[in-house]
């Protein structure tokens, strides 16, 4: 089975009907080239200071450099693109919300060997999440050209699908090649692993992803991001962060306070969210408990 890919224009309801089916998906040319050299302009001091990788599954030739909201404005737009988070809200339609779960800059280098192929969803220490429900919507956005040379990700289509603890290897799967400023969307449920680089150049990308809120972010946002710069951050990407309820009771401060009240004070209310949340929130409850 091969990879799809889509156009730009594409809408989030195929590409998540594509996710939905192969676990996988390739739109080429989201963003100009120049936006990824903007995006690596901003981040050379915290790239070129990234150390490599400790261990054979991270990489001993790779550097993985994350805190990415709060070191490049241009990466909080790639986390707030509209397609990206309309995407991701059809492919968790079963949990009330989503969270952003991870943001790193991986630069696999030359003489990188395939990283162990695995699901990104055992990293909730290896639960068996029911086949369909999806916990996480991942991206990879290409900041360089992706080859079956340099490292592309490696994936299996349809393997979303399959059970769970299964071993693979890099014949196995099929490499995610695309352009600079393409981006990679998988499932936490995909079998994928960083490929092998056998070039002389550096292929480096940025991943982004997402989980259901109810789960724990792989990433620690409040730490990554200091309170001076989250201070000055929109609304929307604050509650993106964690500085927002899971669910209904699941998340707020001391005496039911909403969690963005932390970083901003102005926006307090009476209740334990925004009152659109907060009314879907109480209804949902409602219904669960008069069914049960």
């Amino acid at each position: 089975m091969s990879i799809q890919h889509f156009s730009p224009s594409t809408s989030p309801d195929e590409i998540a009907a594509a996710l939905a089916q192969d676990g996988v998906a390739v739109v080429d040319r989201m963003v100009a080239p120049a936006v990824m050299d903007k995006v690596a302009e901003e981040l050379r001091p915290f790239t070129d200071a990234t150390r490599l990788g400790p261990d054979d599954f991270s990489g001993r030739k790779t550097r993985r450099t994350g805190g990415l909201i709060g070191r490049s404005k241009t990466c909080r737009d790639l986390v707030m693109d509209p397609m990206v988070l309309a995407t991701t809200r059809k492919v968790r339609s079963k949990a009330m919300s989503f969270q952003l779960h991870l943001t790193q800059v991986i630069a696999i280098g030359p003489g990188q060997e395939a990283q162990p192929i695995h699901r990104d969803q055992w990293a909730f220490d290896f639960f068996p999440f029911p086949q369909g429900y999806e916990v996480q919507c991942n991206t990879i956005w290409a900041m360089t050209d992706f080859t079956a040379e340099n490292g592309a990700t490696r994936v299996i289509p349809g393997s979303n699908r399959y059970e769970d603890k299964l071993q693979f290897r890099e014949k196995d799967t099929e490499p995610a090649e695309m352009s600079k400023g393409s981006v990679l969307f998988y499932t936490g449920s995909i079998y994928h692993g960083g490929g092998a680089n056998r070039s002389t150049t550096t292929r480096t990308g940025i991943n982004i992803t997402y989980n259901v809120s109810w789960l724990r972010q792989e990433e620690n946002q409040y730490l990554s991001v200091p309170l001076e710069i989250a201070r000055t951050l929109p609304v929307e990407l604050l509650r993106l962060m964690g500085y927002a309820r899971g669910a209904y009771a699941l998340g707020y401060v001391d005496d039911l306070r909403d969690p963005i009240e932390v970083v901003k004070p102005e926006l307090r209310n009476s209740g334990l969210g925004d009152a659109e949340t907060d009314a879907r929130m109480r209804q949902q409850a409602s219904e669960f408990l008069k069914q049960n």
